[in-house]
């Protein structure tokens, strides 16, 4: 479905008066479409719980060692090379927490906690010594024109002779990709300066999720004819922002770096909320439903019972995302 059609759908079951919850989507994104500011702005804070406790105060240190980086992006650089795995390994060797291959990390591998030695599978070595080679590329390129951190990135996937030689982003497409891929994952590591703009995408994706309201629950349901038609939690908010043309990753903890993080006070009907027994950790999280306003949400919470309105404000509320397509397109498909 388009952008246009999904306004197209919301505005008539609204006009219907057809349902409570997109009468209030519309008056909510009258309102949305006139917040000062518009688009929100990232900061070196890192959002709530974005990155597990345990390396968060790693990140933020080093995260500021140069210009050219910032907890946020290389944040989004942890997640895209191993989802925080400290014992991740790649069918091409690459090793640990940042996916050093061991070449480049005998070179550019520091002792980061002092302890006298350089362990790829320690995180307090393994993060360290990230920022420092996403530094010592800046470096090299420094005097390419254009945007230093993309150009740094460039370096990182395709080396810095061919940044030197292009003035700038070579023009391959895997280059290009892997640039724009962290750079957009870095927003949803920020924690937000500012509002953050509604998705156009997000009333129809409310209209979807309301249609299946009664649905029963199905542990690993995608909605297939199979399955009765039937869902789990991820599976109705993939399914959801799918009928609009936003693919997200399939478990809710993946779900939740797919846009900026909103705070309670500023969510909108359309984004994403989760749910977590640890609050410090997104990778933690084990639940998640779309958010109508009002404080109550959409969602199919558990074997037995079925897709239904649920209050948000419960004692393990993680946080929110608001879905934008680029967010969506960064994730990676496993990690």
């Amino acid at each position: 479905m388009t952008v246009r059609k999904a306004w197209v759908v919301a505005a008539a079951v609204a006009g219907a008066g057809l349902s409570f919850v997109m009468l209030l989507v519309v008056g909510v994104y009258i309102v949305a479409g006139n917040l000062a500011g518009g688009v929100g702005g990232g900061s070196v804070g890192l959002a709530k719980g974005a990155v597990p406790a345990v390396y968060q105060t790693l990140v933020q240190k080093w995260g500021n060692l140069c210009g050219a980086i910032n907890p946020a992006l290389l944040a989004a650089q942890l997640y895209q090379e191993s989802g925080f795995n400290p014992n991740a390994k790649s069918p091409a060797k690459a090793e640990g927490i940042a996916q050093f291959i061991p070449g480049t990390w005998a070179t550019h591998g520091v002792d980061g906690d002092g302890d006298g030695d350089r362990d790829v599978w320690d995180p307090n070595d393994a993060i360290p010594s990230a920022a420092s080679y996403d530094c010592q590329l800046a470096s090299y390129v420094k005097d390419a024109p254009g945007n230093i951190t993309e150009n740094m990135l460039a370096a990182y996937n395709a080396g810095a002779y061919a940044v030197i030689k292009y003035g700038g982003v070579p023009p391959y497409r895997e280059t290009r990709n892997y640039v724009k891929t962290i750079t957009t994952l870095e927003q949803s590591f920020a924690r937000p300066v500012n509002r953050v703009d509604p998705s156009r995408q997000a009333a129809a994706a409310i209209y979807y999720a309301q249609k299946k309201l009664g649905t029963p629950y199905l542990w690993g349901g995608n909605g297939t004819a199979d399955q009765g038609g039937r869902f789990d939690c991820s599976g109705l908010t993939k399914a959801a922002y799918e009928s609009v043309g936003v693919t997200l990753p399939r478990v809710a903890n993946d779900q939740y770096n797919a846009g900026p993080h909103p705070a309670r006070e500023e969510l909108l009907p359309g984004d994403l909320v989760f749910f977590s027994d640890d609050l410090t950790n997104s990778r933690t999280i084990r639940h998640v439903g779309i958010y109508v306003g009002g404080g109550y949400m959409i969602d199919a919470p558990r074997t037995g019972a079925v897709i239904r309105f649920d209050p948000i404000d419960t004692p393990d509320y993680f946080g929110a995302t608001r879905v934008t397509e680029d967010g969506a397109k960064a994730l990676p498909t496993t990690v």
